[in-house]
């Protein structure tokens, strides 16, 4: 390719509308055009890129007994209804009606279609495992579209899914897909980290992510440096320390005039947050349900949405807390009657600790668990922090913020019990399917890629996934023997398929190296008057400061062994 009949011109600023530094480069590069919020075209060199990537997914999943298809963009509503994941999912999901008044959704997902056409394909036991996948654009009404390409409201995704006959085929299945998740990172040259995480509205037992640890991320992964325990912040756990404040000790009523929050409380008593119990007000899908914890410890929403079971929650109005006779800033759960109440397991290793008195301007001391009152539900609701215990092997937890390149669902039996995807066992019994999901946003892990691998200057591409392989750069090319020489290379290197990208403008050298690094093709050859007098020309690695003579003969030869030792770098299979 000539950069001067390139489609896409790079450009010297930054734009104003860049947040991350990856979103800045691919428009600087020229390598996407964004359409409107969310929504980018990709412009031929990221199209290359994308396509690479897509090879290398395509390639991993096939040898993991994978079989490509096509799912159309297109689904029928009430799919999504028959599920329930239309609630879940919510405003996330585009969704219109027809000229005969069908709804459709534009998906955002394909588990409800897959399993659809697995009801009707697989019919018994000898049909299984079986796994599918598409790479398939995929669309989320984001309410805020953020960061580029991390998070759109149209993208392409690859999603695979397992089909088993039990729970043990699932596992195989999942592990089978684990290791191939990990072969396509490695193959990208991207540093990815397994981590627990939260099934959200995908649903199902268990899951994990797969996370590039980033500055530029707007997920937290609490990991243990010691054990390599690792979760998203909606998933981890941590041990909470014990706060024993002796034994426990008749309760006190006490005054707090204007005291209604756990700083106030606590200044005002001369405790720590630890020694104060906090209530906290929710609507789980209508229902008023009142959460109590630890004063220093805060609420994981997600945790407690997942205990409650419900749909939707949200905080509580002030209009819904007066009607349940909650009296704000002062409320505990003793003598709490008619009203479901969830605590955190931390007030089982607490002691004597200040509650509400549930009348203004009046707080309890010495209140204990379980003497002085009970809860529907105990267990863990905490957001973990860094800083804690970790759960496996008691180190000390860090904080990082990553950006999520894969996650992978064991769907378990709940999507083919409730859309009739069954089979038929080996005593003639009809039985649920278990399914597993696994997705990789492609254009995400395009973005980490450039977030993972840039200097200053520009984009540094690792050689599986780049546009081109080779970025000739002459210089003066008004000289003729230069010019000639060019040309000639030119034509030996894509000869023998080489990808290379030929800047033939008549620019400055200063032009095209900087253009030469914010592209960040991984070998750069450049000529000149000076590498000519010694029949040679220079090649330099992106990742480099200093370039290296090469001689004219045999120089395609030696490209290709330089391209392929690279290449064979980055194929290192699980």
């Amino acid at each position: 390719m000539r950069i001067s009949k390139l489609f896409g011109k790079t450009r010297r600023e930054i734009p104003a509308e860049a947040d991350t530094t990856s979103h800045q480069l691919l428009l600087k590069a020229g390598m996407i055009h964004q359409i409107a919020a969310g929504v980018y075209a990709y412009l031929p060199l990221a199209w290359r890129s994308l396509r690479k990537i897509e090879n290398i997914i395509r390639e991993e999943m096939n040898e993991a007994g994978g079989q490509e298809m096509m799912m159309p963009a297109l689904q029928p509503l009430e799919l999504w209804q028959e599920t329930g994941r239309d609630q879940a999912f919510g405003k996330n999901l585009f969704t219109f009606s027809d000229r005969r008044d069908r709804q459709l959704t534009l998906g955002p997902t394909h588990e409800e279609v897959a399993t659809k056409i697995a009801s009707s394909t697989i019919q018994s036991y000898r049909d299984l495992p079986m796994m599918i996948y598409h790479i398939q654009t995929k669309f989320r009404d984001e309410l805020r579209p953020r960061a580029g390409l991390v998070r759109v409201r149209e993208f392409t995704m690859k999603d695979l899914y397992s089909f088993d006959i039990d729970e043990e085929g699932l596992d195989i299945s999942y592990n089978k897909m684990l290791r191939a998740y990990q072969n396509i990172y490695n193959r990208c040259g991207l540093p990815a980290l397994l981590i627990e995480a939260d099934s959200g509205a995908i649903g199902g037992k268990d899951s994990n992510e797969f996370m590039v640890i980033h500055e530029s991320g707007e997920d937290e992964v609490i990991y243990c440096p010691h054990c390599k325990y690792a979760a998203n912040a909606e998933k981890a756990q941590s041990i909470k320390d014990k706060i024993e404040n002796g034994k426990p000790l008749p309760i006190e009523e006490i005054a707090t005039p204007g005291m209604s929050s756990i700083e106030q409380v606590a200044s005002f008593l001369k405790v720590p947050h630890s020694q104060t119990l906090k209530a906290v007000f929710y609507s789980a899908d209508g229902e008023f349900t009142f959460v109590v914890i630890r004063g220093d410890i805060e609420v994981n929403e997600t945790k407690l949405k997942n205990v409650i079971g419900c749909t939707e929650l949200r905080l509580a109005t002030e209009t819904e807390t007066a009607a349940a006779g909650i009296t704000t800033g002062f409320a505990s759960p003793i003598g709490l009657n008619g009203i479901k109440t969830i605590a955190d397991d931390s007030i089982t290793t607490s002691t004597n600790l200040i509650a509400g008195g549930n009348k203004a301007d009046t707080h309890l001391k010495n209140v204990n668990y379980p003497r002085d009152f009970q809860a529907d539900i105990i267990t863990d609701i905490a957001l973990a922090r860094a800083g804690e215990s970790c759960p496996k092997c008691q180190g000390k937890l860090l904080s990082e913020t990553g950006i999520e390149v894969g996650h992978i669902f064991k769907l378990g039996t709940f999507l083919s019990q409730k859309l009739g995807a069954m089979f038929i066992d080996p005593e003639g019994n009809s039985q649920p399917i278990f399914m597993g999901s696994y997705g990789i946003g492609i254009g995400r892990l395009l973005a980490a890629l450039i977030e993972n691998s840039h200097d200053d200057k520009g984009i540094i591409w690792p050689m599986s996934v780049t546009p081109y392989q080779v970025h000739l750069c002459p210089l003066y090319r008004d000289n003729s023997n230069i010019e000639e020489m060019a040309e000639n290379i030119y034509n030996d290197l894509k000869s023998q398929e080489i990808e290379v990208i030929f800047d033939d403008r008549n620019e400055s050298p200063g032009v095209k190296f900087n253009d030469a690094d914010l592209l960040g093709i991984p070998l750069r050859i450049t000529i000149s008057p000076r590498t000519l007098e010694k029949n040679s020309v220079e090649v330099k690695w992106r990742t480099e400061k200093k370039a290296h003579l090469i001689p004219l003969e045999g120089l395609t030869v030696k490209v290709k062994e330089l391209i392929s030792r690279s290449l064979s770098e980055l194929s290192n299979p699980v």
